[in-house]
């Protein structure tokens, strides 16, 4: 079968039988985090693919599994499907009361946060590219700062489930996460439309487009969560309030696409409504215990397949030995900027709340970038700068969820060892 007789159905049950197969293989053998696991193994799988048609150059593998990955279309098949129940999954379990009482570093980190990440890493950026022979205008580096800035909630709650940090601090980095996500894209939109020329860019309207996508995010979160919560109410039926939850996600998010708000905000809300007030009042101990275990399932399918795209698309950027050695020097930069973008709302709001000495490192260091990183790189049309931007990313997703999502634990475990009070 070629590729291009490939469908949506074959290429879903291609994805799914690589990803249960290498998970199997990563349990059973390398007992690394699934995360961790898939994406290096479907980077490992492209680089096998690069070796052999180096060998056997009539073999064209490259070619074929490039054109299997153009068929499942990674930026409309995250963005568009996966993202809106990944988000919702997340949310769902995220405890309210934990994340209330880090709700203002929440707050800072994905709003402020982002922002200056942005600032840092656009720049940076800019003057970074032409010491390696390439070339960006500043408008597309700060695009590239916006897509790389905000951590991926995906990728954190994957590695904060075998991390063991304290209560609050996990709900402020799984809040940050599902937040700045949204705001991430707020502000991405933003920027591609001003690098694009597409709008004459003022304070004001930049602000009014932030305010109305993540502000209507939050209010159609709010309301199709309450909806949810007074319909589970009404009735004591698991099959049925777990579609009614596979509605608020579906319904939703297209709803949030077709008014302009932002779909991502509006599910991680929607998932907290769901997950504390609908999981407490609405539900039954019976019900509460399917659902969950029904949106666990997803979140582990859907993140499966995410990760495992991650390392696949490596190929697409293992032939330029140029943009492979931007991205790694990309790497330091977005470390910085994490560091000083975390750092100062963190240092301002010390007289508020204490997160502990775990805060810094688990803020920092598991801040991953992942698939949504990606996936706003491929939204971003043919132009100069798209093939720079897409190397960076793909490299800097890379490193984060291999190195910084396969190290976070250790680095955890070294900190509570210098603070005997955290164990």
């Amino acid at each position: 079968m070629t590729t291009a007789l490939i469908g949506p159905f074959e290429a879903a049950a291609i994805l799914i039988v690589l990803a249960a197969g290498l998970g199997y293989i990563n349990h059973r053998f390398l007992r690394l985090p699934a995360s961790v696991g898939l994406t290096f193994m479907g980077a490992l799988a492209s680089l096998a693919v690069i070796g052999i048609d180096y060998l056997l150059p009539g073999a064209r593998l490259s070619d074929m599994l490039a054109d299997f990955l153009k068929g499942v279309d990674f930026q409309t098949t995250l963005m568009n499907g996966m993202l809106s129940f990944l988000l919702f999954a997340g949310a769902l379990h995220v405890d309210w009361s934990d994340m209330r009482n880090g709700r203002w570093p929440i707050l800072a980190l994905s709003t402020l946060g982002v922002l200056i990440s942005t600032a840092i890493v656009g720049i940076g950026f800019y003057y970074l590219a032409p010491l390696f022979g390439l070339h960006a205008p500043l408008t597309w580096c700060l695009v590239f700062g916006a897509l790389i800035s905000p951590t991926d909630p995906v990728a954190v709650m994957a590695v904060l489930k075998a991390a063991h940090v304290p209560r609050t601090l996990s709900a402020t980095v799984a809040g940050e996460s599902l937040f700045n996500d949204g705001v991430g894209v707020v502000v991405f939109g933003i920027a591609l439309s001003i690098a694009s020329g597409g709008e004459n860019f003022t304070i004001a309207h930049a602000a009014w487009d932030f305010v109305r996508e993540a502000g209507g995010g939050v209010l159609l979160g709010l309301a199709a969560g309450w909806i949810a919560y007074a319909l589970m109410r009404s009735i004591d039926d698991y099959n049925v309030e777990a579609m009614i939850s596979l509605a608020v996600v579906m319904g939703g998010y297209s709803l949030a696409q077709h008014i302009g708000v932002s779909g991502p905000v509006a599910m991680a809300v929607a998932g907290l409504i769901i997950g504390n007030a609908a999981a407490a009042q609405a539900m039954s101990d019976a019900t509460r215990d399917h659902v969950m275990k029904f949106w666990s399932l997803i979140d582990e399918i859907l993140n499966a397949v995410l990760f495992l795209l991650i390392g696949l698309e490596f190929v697409a950027v293992a032939h330029g030995g140029k943009l492979i050695l931007l991205g790694a020097a990309v790497i330091p930069l977005v470390l910085l900027a994490r560091f000083i973008s975390v750092g100062a709302p963190m240092l301002t709001l010390r007289p508020i709340i204490k997160l502990g000495p775990l805060a810094m490192p688990v803020l920092v260091w598991g801040g991953l970038r992942g698939g949504i990183s990606v996936a706003l790189a491929l939204s971003i049309s043919q132009n100069e700068a798209r093939s720079v931007l897409l190397a960076a990313t793909y490299v800097v997703v890379l490193f984060a969820v291999l190195i910084q999502g396969g190290t976070i634990s250790r680095v955890i475990i070294r900190v509570k060892a210098r603070h005997p009070e955290l164990t």
